[in-house]
This record gives C-alpha cells, sequence and structure tokens, in this order.
C-alpha cells in the first residue's frame, strides 16, 4: 500500500444537500499519490455524489476539497484547469455517437488543450492503446460493445494526463462477460501508478485490487481500512451487514 500522505485528493467535512435531504454528512475522502480507493455501498450512500463533488460537477453545500494542494472549493480557483487534472468515467460512457472512438478521445486535446490534430491524434493512438483499442480507432460508439465503450472512456480521461481518476460505477451499466475488460485496464492503469477513487459494486475486484476501501452508508463513511481487513474482518455490523447481502 502507498505511504499516506502528502495526499493528493484532501476532502475533508463535505456535505451535500438537495433540498432538505442531506446525501453527504460530512464525509472525509483523502487519498495518497498512487493509492487505488474504493468506495462502496448501498445505492443512495452517496458514493456518486462524493465523486460528483470531487470535480465539482455537484457543489458541495458544506466542507474543503483540495487537490494537488489547491483549494477546490476557493472563486480564485480556475476550475476548468482544476478539472483537467482530475478524470472523470462515468456508468453511462458520454461518448460522442457521431464521433469516432479516436475523435472522442481528441476533442477535449483540440478544443481545450489546443493542440494540433496531428498532435492530438497521437496522444489519442497512443492512449487508445493504452486500454487495447487501437484497431478501433475509427469505429462509432454505436459500433463497439459497451465495454470497449467503457474503454474508450477510460482512455479520453487519461489523454488529458490527469492527477487523478475518478471512476462512479464503472462496469454497472455493462454486461457481466463485459466487465472483466474494464476491469484489466483498471488494474493495468493501478500497475502504472495512476491515482483513483473507484465508486463500485464489483466486491470481489475491490478487495483484490484496492489500497484501501470506504463503506458509506446513510451519507457517512461507516468504516474505512485495507481491503483485507474489511472484507476479511470488517468492525462495524453495517459493514458486516452490507457484505453479507451484496455475497448472497
Amino acid at each position: 500500500m502507498p505511504e499516506l500522505g502528502p495526499f493528493l485528493l484532501e476532502a475533508r467535512g463535505v456535505r451535500k444537500a438537495f433540498g432538505t435531504n442531506e446525501v453527504l454528512k460530512g464525509v472525509d475522502l483523502l487519498v495518497a499519490p498512487r493509492e487505488l480507493v474504493f468506495l462502496i455501498g448501498p445505492s443512495g450512500s452517496g458514493k456518486s455524489t462524493l465523486l460528483r463533488c470531487c470535480n465539482r460537477l455537484e457543489e458541495p453545500t458544506g466542507g474543503t476539497i483540495r487537490i494537488g494542494g489547491t483549494d477546490l472549493l476557493s472563486p480564485r480557483t480556475d476550475i476548468n484547469r482544476m478539472r483537467r487534472q482530475v478524470g472523470m468515467v462515468f456508468q453511462s460512457f458520454n461518448l460522442y455517437p457521431h464521433l469516432t472512438a479516436l475523435g472522442n478521445v481528441t476533442l477535449a486535446l483540440r478544443k481545450v488543450m489546443k493542440r494540433s490534430r496531428a498532435e492530438a491524434d497521437e496522444i489519442g493512438m497512443d492512449n487508445l492503446r493504452r486500454v487495447g483499442l487501437a484497431e478501433k480507432a475509427a469505429s462509432y460508439p454505436g459500433e463497439l460493445s459497451g465495454g470497449q465503450q467503457q474503454r474508450v472512456a477510460i482512455a479520453r480521461a487519461l489523454a488529458l494526463e490527469p492527477k487523478i481518476i475518478l471512476m462512479d460505477e464503472p462496469t454497472s451499466a455493462l454486461d457481466p462477460e463485459l466487465v472483466g475488460s474494464v476491469l484489466a485496464v483498471v488494474r493495468d492503469l493501478r500497475d502504472a501508478g495512476m491515482t483513483m477513487v473507484i465508486a463500485s459494486h464489483e466486491m470481489r475486484f475491490a478487495r483484490e485490487a484496492a489500497d484501501r476501501v470506504l463503506f458509506l452508508d446513510g451519507g457517512v463513511v461507516v468504516e474505512e481500512g485495507p481491503a483485507e481487513a474489511i472484507f476479511t474482518a470488517p468492525r462495524e455490523e453495517r459493514t458486516r451487514r452490507f457484505l453479507h447481502q451484496v455475497r448472497h
């Protein structure tokens, strides 16, 4: 497990309410460089909202969030520049159907980073290779399986060279036989030293791959620790109950 601190992502006391519904109730999420952290918990526990707060797709209603020491919530912070340092992979892929795989990967490179088409294409192809899809560069999303589309989405996130990647249920929209190809890419990224936070129901993979696991329920972190400890000897009854339910 990586040495903890100084933290690359430092979210402390994060709160988020939608009207009177408080979804996050003072959550801490601290992630060290090169660490892979899994967020687990029942649907509605706040996992996705926490990830979305960490790049301000949702505005927290309380707490502090720092990326690489920069205060993400400060009005002086260039949020678009910071978002380029925080890759985001969604469960629904969010690819543009009218663009090829390569076009999806290079769009932000050309439009946001102002790279030339030749340079963007070179970076795009490098990242499609990383996810095992170089031969699908000219294919459109509708011609790709769900697993291939998700790998294109990961390549798109990687192309901007983020400091950290957040993945929100990256395999939940996939047929079971396609899940493995996406998890293999995540494993390769971990081995290459990418810092990642993943909200997922893939318990077996979390146990195998995670450095640390946070169990969320009802908008709070009920328990956190090394993956093996959480899965073999959880301290909290709520954690034990949840793990028992997902195994049966």
